[in-house]
């Protein structure tokens, strides 16, 4: 009980603190109040004028300020948000000091142009494979050896769980399909447990359930998942057996993005195979796309 209580404390001083904090920085000019020539006591805003602005009482705001237990609604920490001019992380900070459970992160509009950064980054995994896919398992963007490796290509559907299963070329090279398609169906059911109502996701199972069976018997399991990492054999028709192990990775930047690392598991000599076929004479031994 006492670590409980002072935790509980130490929420209530970083939440004093990160709120007088983000008033302090805010002009009155900025939050349309008349800046006024006199010297202000206080920089930036006032209690009582972010409590007018956010629509809220002033003893109400001056308790969340000192955080008393008092109930907080999302809309109400919203409002304050939006007068203290908090970024999104900052707006999903105040959540969790307030008690709540944060929105989901949105992209920041000066994050928005990250492509050619996470283009440089899957380009630098080569010789292994690398994709980048979105909260649905669109397909952003591959390098060259998940194109040579994976079978990624642009006649596909470019989604990553329906050419899972929909795949034919997948379907044939992968030497780990079935074992993987429980886990594979797992965590897409937790990505869409998140976001219920979301028509991106129904499109995605719509179609997926249409085009495979399986899926739609592995869905109906309702297994739930959370991403890792999962291993993979591959039967390569120019090297053989590949064996790599693959990694979803997230950037708090982008959380509407994944990077899928593939890294070569100390068997069947894969990293010395994976380095051949991105060279010049691998690349000409595969002329034809495969999957994994």
């Amino acid at each position: 009980m006492p670590a409980v209580g002072a935790t509980r404390s130490q929420r209530q001083n970083e939440l004093r603190e990160f709120l007088m904090s983000r008033r302090a920085r805010v002009r009155p000019e900025e939050a349309g109040l008349p800046g006024g020539g006199g010297r202000r006591r206080t920089p930036g805003l006032r209690r009582e004028e972010v409590a007018v602005l956010a629509g809220v009482g002033a003893s109400w705001y001056q308790w969340l300020e000192q955080g008393r237990d008092i109930s907080v609604s999302p809309q109400v920490l919203d409002a304050v948000a939006r007068v203290l001019r908090l970024s999104d992380a900052e707006r999903r900070h105040l959540y969790l000091l307030a008690g709540l459970n944060p929105p989901a992160p949105q992209v920041a509009p000066e994050k928005r142009d990250m492509c050619d950064g996470l283009r440089r980054l899957i380009d630098t995994w080569m010789p292994y494979p690398a994709h980048i896919m979105d909260v649905y398992y669109n397909c952003v963007m591959y390098n060259d050896a998940a194109a040579l490796v994976l079978g990624m290509r642009p006649d596909n559907t470019q989604n990553c769980l329906i050419d899972f299963f929909a795949d034919p070329l997948y379907r044939s090279r992968s030497s780990s399909w079935e074992r993987n398609a429980r886990t594979v169906v797992a965590q897409f059911r937790a990505a869409c447990a998140a976001r219920p109502d979301d028509e991106g996701f129904q499109s995605v199972l719509a179609e997926a359930s249409a085009r495979s069976p399986e899926f739609r018997a592995l869905w109906a399991e309702r297994d739930i998942e959370d991403q890792g990492q999962v291993r993979k054999e591959l039967d390569h028709p120019v090297v053989g057996l590949l064996v790599v192990e693959s990694t979803v990775m997230k950037v708090p930047a982008r959380p509407d993005l994944m990077i899928v690392l593939h890294a070569p598991l100390d068997e069947a000599n894969t990293a010395a195979k994976l380095e051949w076929l991105a060279s010049p004479e691998g690349r000409r031994g595969a002329m034809y796309p495969v999957a994994g």
